[in-house]
């Protein structure tokens, strides 16, 4: 068939072609309860949260309690983080003679008194010599009995002219040479016998055993660098002290005879009355502070030396002052704020106000406040996220 034909019969069947309009949708009617849902919805959300921020909040509660200055004792004025020592220091024992190590009479942390046994050294050798004078000594007494024997027949002989006096005098120096020989075997007895004696080692005051330096078996030696010929290390915790440094600027705070008070970190809930004793005549150049020595006056068995603790000086007492009222609050009731403020929540109405306060110290389980607050308040306790108007309940 001619391309002609071809194209003329497509155009044919094209015009035949009936055009079909695509369905038309329906439109939706709105929803017209849509809205007031979300309405509804929104209300009661914020009705929630109205409901969430206005409930009272459970807290902890107490009263700040109003006492005399005599009852709370005097405000603290400077304290400092320092260390536990003994009066005495540390007294190491050593060895006033050699010898090996034979026994311990103790162990670290017994306590000993006075002239208690301690060390004992191999006394063998000791106890050798002191049997070898001994004997020395009674052969000595013999030569010394023949000496004055003759020495008494020689002058029964010179009386009658049997002996010359040269002859008698012979014998007057055998005898005085045996008495000289018998006086010095006695002194080298008597080494002998302290030399024994040192070879027991015995606690020279009362105290405690700190640690042994030594094992058993190891030869000690007196003297040495560094204590070498130590042994045992006691302290004496009947007298405990307490050391800490004081700044330059403070020092005029600080002084001798002023009552001061102990917290070891270990048992912060323990506070140990003191006093200072000592202010050392020298400042530390390079630190720019004063070691401070303060005399614990109860110390009981927690105390122990090296021990981290924390020293307040307080206020000398002034008896003008023992009537004066003050303001306790239990030490959980003060918080810091952002500011970097001291603030007490405080319950009125049923409601939580913030109030910044100025502290002076603890006394026990409280901190005293000197200004702030005046007695009677109603606290909140603990670390509760609050803000101010807030309602509150207490449990």
């Amino acid at each position: 068939m001619p391309p002609e034909r071809e194209d003329e019969l497509r155009n044919d069947l094209a015009s035949l072609r009936i055009e079909r309009a695509a369905p038309r949708r329906k439109a939706r009617k709105p929803r017209r309860w849509v809205t007031p849902l979300i309405l509804v919805l929104l209300v009661a959300g914020a009705a929630a949260a109205w409901a969430v921020m206005t409930r009272p909040v459970p807290v902890q509660v107490a009263t700040a309690q109003r006492s005399s200055g005599a009852e709370t004792g005097p405000a603290p004025l400077l304290s400092g983080s320092g260390y536990v020592v003994t009066g005495d220091r540390y007294v190491s024992i050593g060895v006033r003679v050699p010898g090996r190590i034979d026994h311990y009479f103790v162990e670290e942390g017994q306590s000993v008194k006075k002239n208690d046994p301690l060390v004992q050294l191999d006394d063998r050798d000791y106890r050798a010599r002191v049997s070898g004078i001994e004997a020395n000594i009674a052969s000595a007494r013999a030569d010394l009995a023949l000496a004055d024997a003759d020495l008494a027949r020689g002058r029964a002989l010179r009386g009658d002219g049997v002996i010359s006096q040269q002859e008698l005098d012979v014998l007057v120096n055998k005898a005085a040479v045996a008495r000289a020989a018998i006086a010095q075997l006695d002194a080298q007895l008597e080494q002998a016998r302290v030399d024994l004696d040192y070879t027991l080692l015995r606690a020279p005051a009362d105290g405690v055993v700190l640690a042994k330096l030594k094992e058993v078996g190891e030869i000690a030696v007196p003297g040495g660098f560094a204590g070498s010929g130590d042994l045992i290390r006691l302290a004496n915790l009947t007298d405990m002290r307490a050391e800490v440094d004081v700044n330059e600027s403070d020092l005029n705070r600080v002084k001798l005879g002023q009552p001061a008070q102990v917290t070891p970190d270990a048992y912060q809930d323990l506070k140990y009355e003191a006093e200072v004793v000592k202010l050392y005549p020298q400042v530390d150049r390079q630190k720019g502070t004063l070691k401070v020595e303060v005399h614990i006056l109860h110390p009981d068995e927690k105390l122990l030396p090296d021990m981290s603790a924390r020293v307040t000086f307080l206020a000398p007492p002034q008896p003008e002052k023992q009537d004066e009222p003050t303001v306790l609050v239990p030490a959980t009731a003060v918080h810091r704020d952002t500011q970097g403020d001291n603030v007490v929540w405080i319950v009125r109405d049923g409601r939580v106000t913030a109030q910044i306060v100025e502290t002076a110290g603890d006394v026990g389980d409280k901190i005293r406040i000197a200004e702030g607050l005046s007695g009677g308040e109603t606290v909140v306790l603990g670390d509760v996220a609050l803000r101010n108007g807030q309602r509150v309940v207490a449990e």
